[in-house]
């Protein structure tokens, strides 16, 4: 009979897991803003008319947007390769 074993995201080993995905997922999220700046000029003038808090906060919920979806993704291809194995 095999052992039941608890799933890995509850251990440590999982747990860091899901903040490397947090983490790629808040690089992406500025190398993308970053890109849509410099892409997109209305944006730019947007962001320059708003002053220095809307840069922020466009910023903040760019990064915050790919930070919760990579780590969403992350737990689900964990899930998935513990029923795998």
């Amino acid at each position: 009979m095999r052992t039941k074993k608890s799933p890995s995201l509850i251990s440590p080993a999982g747990v860091i897991k899901l903040m490397t995905h947090a983490m790629m997922g808040a690089a992406l999220g500025l190398c993308f803003t970053l890109a849509l700046i410099l892409a997109n000029p209305a944006v730019a003038e947007l962001l320059n008319d708003g002053g220095r808090g809307a840069i922020y906060v466009f910023v903040l919920t760019m990064v915050t947007t790919f930070s919760i979806g990579a780590t969403l993704t992350g737990a689900v291809l964990i899930l998935n390769e513990d029923k795998e194995s």
